[in-house]
């Protein structure tokens, strides 16, 4: 209720505080933050995990070498520390899901956004995002059983040899089916909080459907289409049973589709079974590849974030 109270001159002034306290939205706040608390806590004790053996790693290894050096081989004498192969292989895989994934997940977003009737869209929209909910390891075995072989039916005999059994194509494609309901539903979402005018006057002036949805409503949603890409790039780079059933673990510094790989999410899985002693250097390894990969991911992050305040679009 609006509560009114008495000034001095016999005047009115009305308060739009509530009469009485609400409880239960300070509650929600308090809720609210709380998880925004535990969020940062959680990042803060990941990342204070990550530095210690990481250190311990770079005490007995030059920064430089591992960084760019081309062989990687902790566990094999002469051992080698030189992360930049399971980095390629990691791009790799991300490069071919991404390549698949993005124009499947745009075209689906403008088709729902623009095309779709509402009762269309609200049967599409659900099964497309149970694919999220799939487990990744049946996209691994999905990659290995199927795409696999249909890529080394498939391929042409005058682009070389066919895929091998754990190859990176297999595998990004597996990844780019993971992450197209990301790319697909907060693209729409971006493209369905354009308002409504912008697409009224573009019609009035004789635009066709199309040329609306990719003169006017894409540049409009522009900073959120770009957010849902590198939230896709940071699932797609962050995967780990998909890679390590399809692509195999050959640290190969290679972006062909048809070599086996090894990406740094592999090698952790692989590595991280309780087999190695802790405190060997062959241990802190993977706690430097954890670091590198949580860099180039928050790296990323902070691109997409200058770059959508860069573009945002602000409407009144």
């Amino acid at each position: 209720m609006i509560a009114a109270s008495r000034l001095s001159g016999g005047s009115s002034r009305i308060s739009l505080e509530a009469a009485s306290p609400r409880y239960g939205e300070k509650a929600i706040v308090w809720v609210l933050a709380m998880c925004g608390v535990l969020s940062v806590l959680t990042t803060t004790a990941i990342v204070i995990s990550l530095i210690g053996p990481s250190l311990n790693f770079f005490r007995q290894i030059p920064v430089l070498d591992f960084l760019f050096g081309t062989f990687w081989s902790p566990a094999i004498q002469p051992a080698s520390f030189g992360v930049l192969p399971i980095v390629v292989g990691t791009l790799n895989v991300t490069l071919w899901g991404l390549l698949f994934a993005i124009p499947i997940g745009l075209g689906a977003a403008v088709y729902l956004s623009e095309y779709a009737r509402p009762g269309v869209r609200k049967t599409i929209k659900p099964i497309l995002e149970v694919l999220e909910g799939v487990p990744t390891v049946a996209f691994g075995f999905f990659a290995f059983a199927f795409i696999t072989p249909l890529l080394q039916d498939v391929w042409p005999g005058f682009l070389g040899s066919g895929p091998n059994i754990f190859n990176a194509g297999a595998a990004g494609l597996a990844v780019g089916l993971l992450i197209v309901p990301t790319i697909a539903s907060i693209s729409q979402d971006a493209m369905m909080a354009v308002p409504g005018g912008l697409r009224e006057g573009a019609f009035a002036l004789g635009a066709s459907k199309m040329r609306v949805a990719t003169r006017v409503i894409f540049p409009a949603a522009l900073s959120g289409i770009v957010a849902a890409i590198v939230l896709a790039f940071s699932r797609a780079i962050g995967e780990t049973m998909v890679v390590l059933m399809a692509a195999g673990a050959t640290p190969n510094m290679t972006l062909s589709p048809t070599e086996p790989i090894q990406t740094m999410t592999a090698y952790i899985a692989v590595t991280a079974t309780g087999d190695i002693g802790t405190g060997t250097i062959e241990y802190d390894t993977i706690f430097a590849v954890g670091l590198l990969l949580f860099v180039i991911t928050l790296v990323m992050n902070m691109i997409s974030i200058r770059f959508v305040r860069k573009y945002r679009e602000v409407y009144e």
